[in-house]
């Protein structure tokens, strides 16, 4: 197996380039690489098959390079005397909802936290997830639906959802004063 240092000596050339090659700023494409060489150190121990390396490395770089542009947008400050617009209603119970999932997340069992966390937060498709875990493709959609499915009963637990005639998500209220989570 190879050590950081080593993975640094055989990829460092390469990931740069393709990171120099989406972002012109030399100082930004620096730091970029240097938090790609981080996030693989501390996840190298989970990258269970090795000759999957370098799309693994690949993926961390386009998924910084996503979280850079992410922070780049403008933030404009809306003038005090400018009405504020009304934000849509179900983006606000997303947001509130969201704010519940977090924790509910972290009382997951570990293999399906890690699992959901990789799939519906990083954006991992369900095969990344079984390379990731060391699983297999079944496997990983198992862990993947059974984390949905134990998220679905702890929100049902806590609140009571109402959806519109598409499915979607238009109300809740939560059913205790006292949710773990939320």
């Amino acid at each position: 197996m190879n050590t950081s240092e080593e993975i640094w000596q055989e990829y460092h050339s390469r990931l740069r380039a393709f990171i120099k090659s989406k972002i012109a700023d030399d100082m930004a494409t620096d730091d970029i690489l240097q938090n790609v060489f981080m996030k693989m150190h501390g996840g190298l121990a989970s990258l269970k098959d090795k000759t999957k390396l370098h799309s693994w490395l690949t993926r961390i770089a386009r998924n910084a390079i996503i979280d850079y542009y992410r922070g780049q947008k403008p933030a404009v400050k809306i003038p005090e005397w400018l009405p504020h617009p009304e934000t849509d209603p179900s983006e606000k119970i997303m947001q509130e909802l969201s704010d519940c999932l977090q924790p509910m997340i972290q009382m997951l069992p570990e293999a399906y936290r890690e699992a959901v966390i990789l799939s519906e937060i990083r954006g991992l498709t369900q095969k990344e997830v079984a390379q990731v875990q060391g699983t297999s493709l079944s496997g990983a959609k198992s862990r993947v639906q059974r984390g949905r499915a134990q998220l679905k009963e702890m929100l049902a637990e806590c609140c009571r959802l109402e959806f519109d005639h598409s499915g979607r998500l238009c109300d809740y209220e939560r059913k205790g004063k006292s949710c773990d989570a939320c």
